[in-house]
């Protein structure tokens, strides 16, 4: 008779620290306006999204839902990539997006409960929900980024975060089941905690 295999605890405690370094980065909060068309090139706009916690955890958390939560693990972070761009591109050409903050707070939030709660949405749920946040984050990188290329940075850039997303995914999931409903518990409490410096500040 063969005994049932168990999880490693130290392997989940493990994975359980990584996300929390994760979450603990010392990124900080993008500030939407400030160095308005400054950055150029590729490589500004290939870590763009990665010098701000909001775009960071939201991009990640889209690629960890993708893997623990839908069938087709590409919907999500192809959706979000392309309208992404759309809304980076309509910020760049002057059209100026409402509470472009709190939808970005409301997408950490939204889609870390998502991820919390281990929903499964029909696709075109799935891509309207990634997608409308991803209008906003784009609008708020085409604020701030100037030129194609910084651009296309920006949208590799993306990719390669929510890659990381996928395998992270896969690996917490590997290591605890719960581990990403851990996570989508922090990014959702990282949405919340942004949305309420918004309101009280």
């Amino acid at each position: 008779m063969n005994a049932t295999p168990t999880r490693n605890p130290y392997r989940a405690a493990q994975w359980g620290a990584l996300c929390l370094l994760a979450v603990a980065s010392p990124a900080v909060w993008a500030h939407v306006g400030e160095h308005t068309g400054g950055h150029h090139g590729f490589l500004s706009g290939f870590l763009h999204p990665v010098t701000g916690l909001d775009h960071l955890a939201a991009m990640v958390a889209v690629g960890i839902w993708s893997a623990v939560s839908t069938r087709r693990i590409w919907l999500a972070p192809l959706t979000f990539a392309v309208l992404l761009l759309s809304g980076a591109l309509l910020a760049s050409a002057g059209l100026a997006l409402p509470a472009i903050e709190p939808m970005i707070a409301a997408s950490m939030l939204v889609v870390g409960l998502l991820l919390a709660v281990k929903v499964r949405l029909a696709e075109p749920w799935i891509a309207g929900i990634v997608g409308t946040f991803a209008v906003f984050h784009g609008a708020a990188h085409g604020q701030e980024l100037n030129g194609g290329l910084a651009l296309a940075g920006m949208v590799v850039g993306t990719a390669c975060l929510h890659a990381v997303g996928i395998l992270a995914g896969r690996g917490l999931e590997r290591a605890h089941v719960w581990l990403p409903r851990l996570t989508g518990g922090a990014v959702a409490l990282l949405g919340l905690n942004m949305g309420w410096a918004l309101i009280s500040g």
